[in-house]
């Protein structure tokens, strides 16, 4: 019962946190996200493994300074969930820029439908910070439909919470792994625009080790496998923190994608992820245990 009203406490205060401006609310996430990295020490040392093995070359000083940023940019991306799941349309059009291939951004938001010249596109959304604020964004302008697949939170309150914040604004769906394929590609076919997030470590059962940063790591081969099921076309969407919002960066789309071996796509995948993080490292998701699956009995990079 404490336990559910913390939770209820949790979305009030975001609410209240909604009006504040944005440079004091920037404020307050660099201060948490200090606080946190000094608190939360296992999670501190996840980002500090990720950092120093995908940055070898990096000392350690380096790596402190880059794990503390990283721990601040999170911050303030989910003090930044309180305008953006609470605020006006107004106000979240205003804090956000589109940038890139202008082509590509108006396929995203024309809504083809099947059978159209277009045909079925996906995005591919990487774990970086503001990734909420690109999913928001296409949700307000898109005139189509969108959908995602999300992981459910333990919590009912928490889950229902953010649920109906991902869901505020546009035709949106959003699925779990549990809803299955078949729905997922049958959307893709008639037009449904999927917002696909597929760079975390999701386990072994349905991932495949292919590099990252020279590393093997568990990858979902999901955007190879939609993409071949459904003929879409991928675009990739990336976000970046600035002082006055976010900049979201639509990027050409991948060529001659998929292909007929989906590990050779997946690979790939990752190596142009790489080389998108290496352009601002501090707003990659690093306190994610990407490395947490290894390959037959290699120990653990977090012990």
């Amino acid at each position: 019962m404490m336990t559910k009203l913390l939770q209820m406490l949790l979305v009030v205060v975001m609410i209240v946190l909604s009006w504040l401006p944005l440079r004091a609310l920037r404020a307050l996430g660099a201060a948490v996200g200090f606080l946190l990295y000094k608190t939360v020490k296992k999670r501190a040392h996840v980002a500090r493994v990720n950092l120093k093995r995908c940055f070898p070359l990096w000392s350690q000083d380096q790596v402190e300074a880059h794990a503390l940023m990283a721990f601040q940019y999170f911050a303030k991306a989910w003090l930044d969930r309180s305008w953006l799941w609470h605020g006006s349309a107004r106000k979240i059009e205003s804090r956000f820029n589109w940038v890139g291939d202008r082509g590509e951004l108006a396929h995203l938001l024309s809504g083809s439908e099947a059978g159209s010249k277009e045909g079925a596109l996906m995005v591919f959304a990487p774990h970086f910070v503001g990734l909420d604020v690109a999913w928001t964004a296409l949700s307000l302008k898109r005139s189509g439909p969108l959908s995602t697949i999300y992981t459910p939170q333990s919590s009912k309150v928490a889950d229902a919470w953010m649920r109906a914040s991902r869901a505020r604004f546009g035709r949106v769906n959003l699925f779990t792994r549990e809803d299955g394929v078949k729905r997922i590609v049958s959307g893709l076919k008639k037009g449904e625009l999927l917002y696909l997030l597929p760079d975390m470590n999701f386990g072994p059962e349905e991932s495949i080790f292919v590099p990252f940063f020279g590393i093997p790591a568990a990858t979902v081969p999901s955007l190879s496998r939609f993409a071949k099921l459904s003929g879409a076309k991928v675009i990739p969407v990336t976000t970046q923190m600035t002082d006055q919002g976010y900049e979201i960066k639509v990027h050409e789309r991948f060529s001659n994608f998929p292909s007929e071996d989906f590990v050779h796509d997946t690979s790939f995948m990752n190596q142009w992820l790489e080389s998108i993080i290496k352009e601002d490292p501090d707003q990659y998701f690093w306190l994610h245990k990407r490395f947490k699956t290894r390959p037959g009995s290699e120990k653990s990079f977090y012990a």
